[in-house]
């Protein structure tokens, strides 16, 4: 019997991908296969937990430098893999008290990446969201070995305006990574640097004034030139061979999760992929959405944002390539009809057409998503 493909992201603050999932299958009353999905971001263990994957624990640094609870995702169906999700140990949610934009670190996701490594990892797929730092990802590779010093030889501390010290990088104790798989999932394409950069778009959200975005920009500036003059990384070209303006640091999605894209392009050898795309792969979605008669996706706000390679909008392209309608549940929308067509999205149910207070749909998204998948079956089934 043709099957409904329950494909959604979580909604933030309220349900997991899992619950969102089950709750639509439930009202949906027609045979489903539920594959919660992420983009990379927060909530991808979680996704890729509850489709087969194992949940690892470890305690690690977190970004205010106090101990926290983690975890990332295990599998080996022939090439071990670990899902490292930054967000679960560099995270804002990680913060114990208010925003830190200087000194919060990375270091907690590195650990995570070293206790893969130890296992037998041999494909590492990080994906970068919800950072609570700025120190382009300094903390991460401090974890794995690496030395950053500054012009007395001393250790630099954590986050990234200790970076404006920054005088030599000594990788004696850095891990061979030859052999070892790295993946960046992310859907963010800034560069390291400037207007576009990790400190400009990204620092006031977690709490830079004009000055520490200022202070915070040249400190990553120093970051990349020390590593670029010390391991070769001026060398990194365009797709078409030419030089790429200041080398790693201007690569596309360097910027992501406060730079943490730079060092893991440029000391991980990464390969940067956008988020949805490449965790759906890993999910099977081609495999799971053949012969499905209908895909419902979906994330807690549908907006602007959702078009800039969000989870609905990756999940509605990849079914468009098995030629499945998709229809999404969301929490609330802004989208207008025409937009979400453009996007491969048939039609939307918000949780606000049914329950206009945002405080019951919040308290109440399980119930009302299953009203929400009931309406779905009569409109589409």
């Amino acid at each position: 019997m043709e099957h409904v493909l329950v494909a959604p992201d979580k909604f933030k603050g309220s349900l997991t991908a899992a619950e969102v999932a089950r709750h639509v299958s439930a009202g949906l009353g027609v045979p489903t296969v539920e594959l919660p999905v992420a983009d990379g971001g927060d909530g991808t263990v979680d996704a890729v937990v509850a489709c087969g994957f194992t949940r690892v624990f470890a305690e690690v640094t977190g970004p205010a430098g106090l101990p926290v609870q983690a975890s990332y995702g295990w599998r080996d169906d022939g090439v071990p893999t670990a899902v490292v999700e930054l967000a679960e140990a560099s995270g804002l949610r990680r913060l114990p008290g208010g925003l830190e934009p200087l000194t919060a670190t990375s270091y907690g996701t590195g650990e995570l990446v070293a206790d893969a490594l130890r296992r037998g990892a041999r494909r590492i797929v990080l994906g970068l969201g919800g950072s609570a730092c700025t120190d382009g990802g300094a903390g991460m590779v401090q974890a794995l070995g690496a030395r950053l010093l500054d012009a007395s030889g001393a250790d630099l501390g954590f986050g990234g305006a200790a970076l404006r010290s920054l005088e030599r990088i000594d990788l004696t104790g850095f891990p061979d990574l030859s052999g070892i798989e790295v993946i960046v999932a992310s859907d963010v394409d800034n560069p390291l640097l400037g207007p576009n950069g990790a400190a400009a778009v990204y620092g006031p959200q977690k709490g830079a004034t004009p000055e520490d975005v200022a202070l915070l920009d040249a400190a990553l500036a120093r970051f990349a030139a020390v590593a670029t003059h010390t391991h070769g990384l001026v060398g990194a070209v365009e797709h078409d061979g030419t030089p790429r303006p200041m080398g790693v640091a201007g690569a596309p999605g360097a910027g992501a999760a406060g730079g943490v894209g730079f060092a893991a392009l440029a000391f991980l050898g990464a390969e940067i992929r956008p988020g949805i795309e490449y965790l759906l792969d890993l999910l099977g979605f081609a495999e799971h959405v053949r012969g499905a008669r209908l895909v419902v996706t979906g994330e807690g706000s549908l907006d602007e944002q959702s078009l800039r390679g969000k989870a609905p909008v990756g999940v509605a392209a990849a079914a468009a390539t098995a030629g499945v309608p998709v229809v999404a549940v969301c929490g609330r929308r802004s989208l207008p009809d025409e937009d979400l067509r453009a996007a491969g999205i048939e039609a939307a149910y918000a949780l606000t057409d049914i329950e206009p207070d945002p405080a019951r749909c919040m308290a109440e998204a399980g119930p009302l998503l299953e009203r929400l998948a009931a309406r779905i079956a009569a409109d589409r089934l």
